[in-house]
């Protein structure tokens, strides 16, 4: 039993809701078709992301061009004092400040800021979508992009021909499986609410088609290609998914459902079971000293642990990964002279560079992105969802500064987070309006 109704679409504030622009603003600013052009650069941002990072690149920065001449400044200043804004901003703040200590070369330092410096993108898209009326159409342009990507990945298996990217692997059209499986397995869940509204009401068809598109998201990730993280970070989803929309017997039912589809696919799936197998093989690599994923993390962490031992209060500054590695591999051999720049786990990434500091920085935004999102409401779950998905793959890599995984994040939170917060101001708006004294109470109306 769905413990709360969902609208189809997300609920975002009306144009009337929003706050006024201020006088100042020209006319041709304030104009819905020139609004209506901003909002669609943050779809196409999130179209373009799936395929492409220079399109996903020029469409942001063009949102940004477009917004700024729409910005209240005191009223953005004002926003940058809550923690959801502030907590990204202070994490660029430190990376910013971390390459005046940083041991490797001046540029490292500078382009150590990149993965780091999307973040600054969170408070103005949390104050666009903050008023702005079509936050749902970014969900649906990703969920639209994705959906073609995941038809495309069908094919491919089939006729490898249709391969957008020469480099990408066995049924990955573009880029790569991780980026891929990180994708589908957020679409799934940002659709399977939607599926327990049509269920509930009944509307048979569209709960058909919403179950077949999640089960195709889901088969392409188990029986196609995806990345073993997909396989702790599926199992949390679905427990959250539980726990916010179902009650305790209805919660029961789905992991009972759950285990028996496992149960089904692994005995039916070749390619699931070799995934899981090779992580045996490759963990004897480790003691071999030969390169193989999951002896290349086991290193990489266990370099990590020594190199943040060695600076744990403030780390080695921004960008000084790669160096703290050649340094390390001098006179190796092996897998033990593998030079990287990121030791997949986001803790030791930032821990690295910036100390018990970063760390405190990254868990504390973290936990604020989810205070923010843990209500019931539509975007909540979308933003809940992100950010989940985004903690627990960073166990296992440095999802919050990968390209596609980051953008998720901040598209995510962003998006998502400023349709909660103007709810929130909404109803915040409706407490501070005084009742009109001549107005009949409710004892009145029922006694008459």
């Amino acid at each position: 039993m769905a413990q709360d109704a969902w609208p189809m679409t997300l609920e975002t504030g009306s144009s009337r809701d929003a706050p006024q622009a201020r006088s100042v603003a020209t006319p041709w600013v304030e104009a819905p078709l020139y609004l209506r052009l901003a909002d669609t650069m943050v779809v196409l941002t999130a179209v373009a992301l799936p395929w492409s990072t220079t399109a996903t690149a020029f469409f942001i920065v063009l949102w940004l061009v477009l917004l700024i001449p729409t910005i209240d400044w005191d009223e953005l200043v004002r926003s940058l004092a809550t923690p959801v804004s502030a907590m990204p901003l202070a994490f660029f703040v430190l990376a910013d400040i971390g390459v005046l200590w940083s041991g490797g070369p001046w540029d490292s330092g500078i382009k150590g800021l990149n993965p780091v410096s999307k973040l600054l993108l969170i408070p103005f898209l949390l104050y666009h979508f903050r008023r702005s009326p079509r936050a749902a159409w970014v969900l649906a342009g990703f969920i639209g992009s994705c959906t073609l990507l995941m038809i495309l990945s069908w094919i491919v298996v089939v006729d490898p021909s249709w391969k957008i990217s020469a480099t990408a692997s066995s049924g990955v059209p573009v880029k790569n499986y991780i980026d891929q499986s990180q994708e589908f397995a957020f679409c799934a869940f940002a659709l399977a609410p939607l599926l327990l509204l049509a269920w509930t009401r009944r509307q048979l068809l569209m709960a058909a088609g919403l179950l077949g598109l999640i089960a195709g998201f889901l088969a392409n990730m188990l029986f196609v290609a995806s990345a073993r993280t997909a396989l702790i970070y599926l199992p949390v989803l679905l427990v959250l998914f539980g726990v916010r929309h179902l009650s305790r017997r209805a919660m029961l039912g789905l992991v009972a459902v759950a285990l028996a589809a496992g149960t089904l696919v692994w005995t039916t799936s070749p390619y699931l079971r070799q995934r899981v197998a090779d992580v045996a093989i490759e963990y004897r690599a480790y003691d071999a000293n030969v390169p193989a994923s999951t002896a290349q993390r086991l290193t990489y962490w266990r370099k990590s642990l020594k190199f943040f031992a060695d600076a744990p209060l403030l780390g080695h500054g921004t960008g000084a990964i790669r160096h703290l590695f050649e340094s390390d591999a001098a006179g190796q051999t092996g897998l033990r002279a593998e030079v990287v720049n990121n030791p997949h786990n986001q803790t030791l990434n930032v821990a690295i560079q910036w100390g018990l500091a970063g760390v405190v920085v990254l868990y504390a935004m973290w936990a604020v992105h989810l205070r923010l999102f843990w209500r019931m409401h539509p975007a909540a779950w979308i933003g809940l969802a992100i950010v989940v998905q985004n903690l627990v793959s960073s166990l296992l890599n440095s999802h919050l500064f990968d390209f596609n995984e980051g953008w998720m994040y901040v598209l995510g939170v962003g998006v998502a987070g400023g349709v909660v917060l103007g709810r929130a101001d909404a109803s915040d708006r409706s407490d501070a309006v005084p009742s009109d004294p001549r107005a009949p109470d409710a004892g009145s109306i029922a006694a008459a």
